[in-house]
């Protein structure tokens, strides 16, 4: 795909999605931090239902660790892989409070360092609430990047490489959020309907349902 055409899909996705960003609610940096651990394998619409009640009684990583990882494990199973997320999180809070004085840190190293934060939580985390012109390569980035022929790869971290070289700086912010709603709404993995795609001019999907 040239420049022009990479160009011209961004700006078409932009204005699809003029007011894309996360659908996780959060009101800080730790809010954000401890929703993306949870969202791994889950919704966002099913992290948010457990979050909201959960943030107002755990504010900080000290209410956390104070609440324990069995009650904890309790409230998390509506989401799935409750043990583990639970215990994640309660690793990532005690290390927060050790080693970066309860704050979240800006940077990728510090970040993939705390229990269950691998580098797809890491960019998010990075460049939602840090600015950061990260892009996250979840299932459906990696989905819309090969399927248009944006950013072709055997690997989200091919594909995220590949869409950092290509991806012009003016959309690089909120590049990740555009291609994740269009992959969650519009160029689903299943029943997808190109006649109501954006792109679609621009995508070079053999199998498109034009």
């Amino acid at each position: 795909m040239d420049t022009r055409t990479i160009d011209r899909l961004y700006h078409k996705l932009a204005a699809s999605l003029p007011n894309a960003r996360t659908e996780l609610r959060y009101r800080n940096h730790f809010e954000l931090l401890i929703s993306v651990l949870l969202s791994a394998q889950a919704t966002d619409k099913s992290v948010n239902a457990v979050t909201g009640k959960l943030f107002e009684d755990c504010p900080t990583p000290e209410a956390f660790l104070r609440l324990g990882e069995t009650p904890l494990a309790r409230l998390l199973r509506p989401i799935g892989l409750a043990p583990t997320k639970a215990k994640n999180v309660l690793a990532t809070c005690r290390l927060l409070l050790e080693n970066h004085g309860g704050k979240v840190p800006g940077d990728r190293a510090a970040l993939e360092s705390l229990p269950g934060v691998g580098r797809k939580t890491a960019n998010v985390v990075l460049n939602e609430g840090f600015g950061q012109p990260t892009i996250a390569v979840d299932t459906h980035v990696f989905r819309v990047a090969n399927r248009t022929g944006l950013a072709p790869g055997k690997t989200p971290l091919e594909t995220e490489t590949r869409l950092l070289e290509v991806t012009p700086r003016r959309w690089l912010k909120n590049a990740h959020h555009y291609l994740i709603l269009h992959g969650r709404y519009v160029c689903r993995a299943k029943n997808y309907d190109c006649s109501q795609c954006v792109i679609a001019t621009e995508c070079v999907y053999e199998s498109k349902s034009l």
